[in-house]
């Protein structure tokens, strides 16, 4: 039997997510005024989004230096071979690395883009040698210093 595919989003849940994008921590009653929703309705919503998994999670956003990690990198990972289990193995490896804030598995000359923070010149290099290039799969990284870092308009914005 094929599997339902799930109702699309209507305007009211397109309305949620538009605001909690921009205020993860905005109440259920500030969120149902807002939208002008009853707040049974709206907490049914936002309940309804997250079993579903459009609402994949609420995280905080830290101030990576201000906890200590003033200096942001891209490590591009490029690797000798691609079998399935091994690239695998590499990702779940990567993601899990302490200072690591995203990986990106990605089609071109590089095969993981890694987003890191970290405290100084030292600590980059260390996640380089210690924990990246000694997987037997890679062939080679190039490492870019993130200037500056700002947040795009985002998925819902109009």
């Amino acid at each position: 039997m094929p599997k339902a595919q799930p109702s699309p989003l209507d305007e009211v849940d397109l309305g949620i997510l538009a605001v909690l994008t921009r205020e993860a921590d905005i109440t259920n009653k500030a969120l149902a005024h807002r939208l002008d929703l009853a707040e049974s309705t709206c907490a049914h919503r936002v309940r309804a989004l997250r079993e579903r998994g459009v609402i994949r999670d609420t995280r905080i956003r830290l101030d990576e230096a201000a906890v200590g990690f003033p200096l942001q990198a891209i490590i591009k990972v490029r690797l000798a071979n691609h079998t399935g289990p091994k690239v695998t193995t590499l990702f779940d490896a990567l993601a899990a690395l302490p200072r690591v804030l995203q990986v990106f598995h990605v089609a071109g000359v590089d095969d993981f883009l890694v987003h890191v923070a970290v405290q100084d010149a030292t600590a980059l290099r260390d996640i380089v040698l210690e924990h990246i290039t000694t997987h037997p799969i890679v062939r080679g990284t190039e490492t870019q210093l993130v200037f500056e870092l700002r947040d795009g308009a985002g998925l819902l914005a109009r």
